[in-house]
């Protein structure tokens, strides 16, 4: 059976011939292409396709309604022309409406005479005519498009296939519009729990420095993204003794801060029994053991500092070793044993120093001495013995040294620093 121009839900065919006109309205078809093609922002986008269809065609409205697959429901996401529907406004698929209809079966609809069209729902009064056309997407409903007109009849056959072919076109705009706003929107919601991760690692930290009689004591920890596994700690002890820990997590990013976050708890809990640093380590490593996935581990130095006795003693979990400066001299101090924390049951053993007056200790993460230049050279450990043994070095003259060392590359780990002066 052959279709007429105005015969209801005619799905229409390719001319034989191509005429002057036709040549023309495929240009036109071209052009318009080329510019919904080329906007990424889905209101933007829907806007200009039913302002230019109004337009173009002279219609009294035109609408794009886009498929809620989840309601299964098509939403008038632009409207123009119309002035009882808005953005926003709903009609069921298969139920509703020649956009309901032309939904559910998948194939233009065109009322010649809205009056005699059982499907049309009466909007504007001046509406005589109207066409519904689906667009797909790999056989997935993407929207309608609809465009009504004052005069009965009013689209004649080579429109009608324009539309339908502008239609493919803006199908596909929608589309790739709708994938970059879910991209977009992702991305905003990683980076929104990001900075929230971030502000609830940072108050994790201590808010300043603390109160030591005959010491300074003072920490900073410098993140390579917005959060990362290193973490320092000021721990009271309530016979005046202070416990100072210095960590890293295995890894980077959220997974990292969880652990490093978990691993804080439970040192702080033990830390409170006042147990000697070896014992501690022994303690929170038996934990982390049983709780720690694989492959995931943490270097650790905790220190107490007693500023009585004027002594800090540490133990060491695979961290990198302490740096002691004094009498113009620095030194690394090494403990005998202690693993990384969570790997395996283990021993830990600990050292005591002396703390004279002038006495300094430092404590570092290797985003420190593993920072890089431009060159792929690291900073290294004779570079902060170097810096160190200056007069007016501090966490945070260490930290901005190293950032001058790598300057063009930033830090690709995170560093931190825990600094003691006797």
């Amino acid at each position: 059976m052959a279709f007429g121009p105005s015969t209801p839900g005619a799905i229409i065919n390719p001319p034989r011939f191509v005429h002057i006109e036709q040549v023309e309205a495929l240009l036109k078809l071209q052009k318009a292409a080329q510019k919904i093609t080329s906007i990424l922002d889905l209101d933007q986008l829907v806007e200009k396709v039913v302002h230019d269809a109004a337009q173009s065609f002279g219609c009294v409205e035109a609408n794009i309604y886009l498929h809620d697959e989840a309601r299964g429901e098509m939403v008038a996401a632009a409207v123009s022309g119309c002035t009882k529907h808005s953005k926003g406004y709903s009609l069921k698929i298969g139920k509703e409406g020649l956009v309901g209809h032309v939904a559910a079966l998948g194939r233009l609809r065109y009322a010649p005479d809205v009056r005699k069209d059982p499907y049309y729902i009466a909007c504007e009064e001046s509406t005589l005519s109207e066409v519904a056309i689906p667009m797909h997407i790999d056989g997935k409903l993407v929207g309608v498009l609809t465009a009504s007109h004052s005069e009965l009849d009013a689209f004649s056959r080579e429109q009608l296939r324009l539309l339908q072919a502008l239609c493919a076109h803006i199908a596909v705009a929608i589309n790739n519009a709708q994938l970059f706003r879910k991209e977009r929107e992702e991305r905003e919601r990683m980076t929104r729990e990001a900075l929230e991760a971030s502000a609830i690692q940072q108050a994790l930290l201590p808010k300043a420095s603390p109160y030591i009689p005959g010491f300074a004591v003072s920490g900073l920890s410098v993140s390579a993204g917005a959060v990362g596994g290193d973490w320092y700690d000021f721990i009271p002890m309530s016979d005046g003794r202070w416990g100072l820990v210095l960590a890293d997590v295995a890894g980077k990013g959220t997974a990292a801060a969880l652990l490093m976050s978990a691993t804080r708890g439970m040192l702080r809990s033990l830390a409170e029994a006042a147990c000697s640093p070896s014992q501690v380590l022994t303690k929170l490593n038996q934990l982390l053991v049983e709780d720690f996935p694989a492959g995931r581990f943490v270097t650790m130095v905790y220190a107490v500092l007693d500023p009585i006795r004027r002594t800090l003693r540490f133990a060491s979990a695979g961290h990198l070793e302490p740096l002691l400066l004094m009498d113009s001299e620095a030194r690394f101090v090494k403990t005998e044993k202690g693993i990384p924390l969570g790997i395996r049951t283990g021993d830990f053993s600990q050292i005591e120093v002396d703390l004279p007056k002038g006495a300094r200790v430092v404590l570092y993460s290797d985003g420190i001495t593993e920072a890089e230049n431009a060159d792929q050279e690291q900073y290294g450990a004779e570079r902060l013995q170097k810096h160190a043994l200056q007069a007016t070095s501090s966490a945070e003259s260490i930290l901005a040294d190293v950032r001058v060392f790598a300057n063009g590359t930033g830090l690709r780990d995170d560093a931190t620093v825990i600094f003691v002066s006797a």
